[in-house]
């Protein structure tokens, strides 16, 4: 793990004569990222409502961590372990107890982050807080096709939960009481065709690794016929025919996702 540098200022942490009164729940915000030079910006500027923000960089070759701290980040080096195990270790960093986790990919609307702001002045009831996340796919806005809502907990006590999912899908498990607050997490997907079918390639590669560690097969049936379900479910069950030519891309997509993965199991098996 290597230090690269802390911001100069600490925010909100306390009442130190600021009129900041400390028995406000405080917030760590905390961001996974390699290689984000061109959107960790706009993520971190939309975390002033936390009171400080780490980053941990997984080893960029860009401008990511001079970018993050310059605009006041705690950046820390350290080698990718995987998803759940890197957003475990970045929680582990930070200073406070709450901590609002967001993905180099995505920002806070602005309404969720005035509803963080209004939630810290008063006592949480609630052990984590769950947002609705937006995708921009393609140049447009996703409504259907199980893209949205897409609840996502992101505010929560690292004293009541931690991420979880070894490979692919790490998602937050808590131990006691989940709320929904206002707003949205907007999430800037794929810019290009080609952007996404390399992330198919690559999270395909784990989820057949996770199913043969688990020792799931998949017969010739389900091989056959669950691309085409997952399809005819995304593009007409979940609406996505109203996203116009990014929905059919999606749902096909999603057929893709599922047939690359039973390939890949199937190869790994036979060898």
């Amino acid at each position: 793990m290597t230090w690269v540098r802390e911001a100069s200022g600490k925010r909100n942490t306390g009442n130190n004569g600021s009129g900041i009164d400390s028995s406000m729940p405080h917030i760590s915000a905390t961001i996974v990222a390699c290689n984000e030079a061109g959107r960790i910006a706009r993520a971190l500027r939309s975390l002033a409502c936390a009171d400080e923000i780490v980053l941990v960089d997984s080893g960029s070759t860009d401008e990511t961590a001079t970018i993050a701290a310059g605009l006041g980040a705690r950046v820390i080096k350290e080698p990718w372990h995987g998803y759940a195990t890197q957003k475990n270790f970045a929680t582990r960093q930070a200073q406070h107890d709450w901590i609002l986790s967001l993905d180099a990919d995505e920002e806070l609307n602005s309404l969720a982050q005035a509803e963080i702001g209004a939630w810290k002045r008063l006592q949480p009831t609630a052990d984590a807080y769950r947002f609705a996340r937006r995708a921009r796919y393609l140049g447009r806005w996703i409504l259907h096709g199980g893209w949205y809502p897409d609840y996502k907990v992101r505010l929560f006590d690292r004293r009541k939960a931690q991420w979880e999912g070894r490979y692919v899908h790490e998602s937050v498990t808590v131990n006691g009481r989940v709320a929904t607050l206002p707003g949205e997490i907007l999430h800037y997907t794929c810019d290009t065709l080609e952007e996404h079918l390399q992330r198919i390639e690559l999270y395909t590669d784990l989820a057949a690794q996770e199913m043969r560690e688990r020792g799931q097969r998949v017969n010739f049936l389900r091989r056959s016929f669950d691309p085409l379900w997952v399809f005819l479910h995304t593009y007409f069950l979940r609406l996505g025919v109203l996203d116009g030519h990014q929905g059919f891309l999606i749902a096909a997509m999603a057929a893709r996702y599922v047939r690359r993965k039973y390939q890949k199991l199937g190869r790994g098996r036979s060898g």
